[in-house]
């Protein structure tokens, strides 16, 4: 009865974090920094944030070289001509400086407060329609949605790469081990898939909260290009894994933390213990698999809206935990052994770092070109 109602409290919780993300009315405010127009937009949305709390404000640098292609694709699907910061799109409505496009059939001019007035109008209504984001619009102009084409598999991709990372594997199997040492193995299914919700909520919680943290900055373009350099470079060095393990660093949990997550791991003997260790353990697996993740919430975050971004990590993290399903009812039902399931991961060690090196590789010089290209 207890695990029917945490299965049920557990959908429940993900059910109203989607419904909050799909929820949000989203305004794209393009700026230039130093406008004096601009700091006073800054002012006037600040002012009715609290009456709208509905509205999430995401905000672009016209200066920066991916912003000037989103922007085109906006202008194109919006009907609306190229004009001065700042630039706003929210519903069915855009703002160029002082010019409104949406508002009647024809482009009609409200500078000062007739503009504010006419803005916070627009706003109204896109809340009370549900109106999508701005965002969705581009998917329809021609040459746009080059980057939204792509998104859907890089993340399928990178999840799989990111699910099959040793470190995982082997502190199940340790897990595993534990159990059936000491004659528990009717415990192994229930443990096992308390551990892995655990890894699931924690690396979801995680990817949403760094998600809302790059969007809510406005700095996407230069977070992207330090990402996909760090892609890239660690591509590089997990390839090096596969003619080199164990010299200079490895990409894997530090040797000094493993006696301690061991012991911790060695602890469970129940499922809330080890729905505790797993998100414990989450924490100490960052180094293994934060690569692929943080690349990916990278690209979400200007390839998507939070409504769309959000689907996008509850799909990466289901792919993610697969392997691990597999294991658990693997060695549940008898179809493989710990240490049969050790010797597979301990021999592909090496063949695993180049693959999962080579797809960071490739993943941080697509986004440097795509972004290069104004296509996020």
């Amino acid at each position: 009865m207890r695990g029917k109602v945490f299965v049920v409290g557990l959908a429940t919780a993900l059910g109203l974090l989607c419904y909050q993300g799909v929820a949000a009315t989203e305004l794209v405010y393009f700026y230039d920094p130093g406008c004096p127009h601009c700091a006073r937009m800054d002012v006037f949305l600040e002012r009715i944030a609290p009456d709208y709390p509905e509205l999430e404000v995401i905000k672009y640098n016209i200066r920066e070289p991916g912003s000037q292609g989103l922007l085109d694709r906006l202008l194109a699907a919006y009907q609306a001509e190229l004009g001065p910061v700042p630039l706003i799109f929210v519903g069915d409505v855009a703002l160029i400086g002082d010019t409104f496009y949406g508002l009647e059939e024809e482009p009609v001019e409200l500078p000062g407060r007739a503009g504010e007035l006419a803005l916070e109008e627009a706003i109204q209504r896109a809340i009370a329609a549900a109106a999508p984001s701005p965002l969705a619009r581009i998917q329809g102009v021609e040459g746009a949605g080059l980057a939204e084409r792509l998104t859907l598999p890089a993340v399928l991709i990178a999840a799989a790469v990111d699910s099959v990372n040793p470190c995982c594997f082997a502190i199940l199997i340790f897990l595993f081990g534990t159990l059936l040492i000491a004659g528990r193995r009717r415990r192994i299914l229930p443990i096992g898939l308390s551990f892995i919700t655990a890894i699931y909520l924690s690396y979801f919680l995680m990817g949403l909260g760094v998600y809302s943290a790059i969007q809510a900055a406005g700095v996407q373009y230069y977070f992207i290009l330090a990402v996909s350099i760090l892609a890239i470079v660690m591509g590089l060095w997990g390839m090096k894994d596969y003619f080199a393990y164990g010299k200079w660093f490895t990409i894997e949990v530090p040797q000094r933390w493993r006696p301690l997550l061991k012991r911790l791991t060695a602890s469970v003997v129940s499922v809330p213990g080890a729905f505790a260790i797993g998100i414990l353990d989450s924490l100490f697996l960052l180094p293994c698999s934060s690569g692929p993740y943080i690349a990916i919430l990278a690209l979400l975050s200007k390839t998507t809206t939070r409504g769309v971004g959000i689907l996008y990590l509850l799909l990466y993290n289901l792919v993610f935990i697969v392997p691990l399903l597999v294991l658990t009812f693997g060695v549940h039902f008898g179809f493989t052994t710990t240490a049969r399931a050790e010797r597979w991961r301990s021999a592909r060690l090496g063949r695993l770092h180049l693959i999962s090196g080579a797809v960071m590789l490739l993943l941080g010089v697509g986004m440097i070109v795509a972004l290069q290209l104004g296509h996020i």
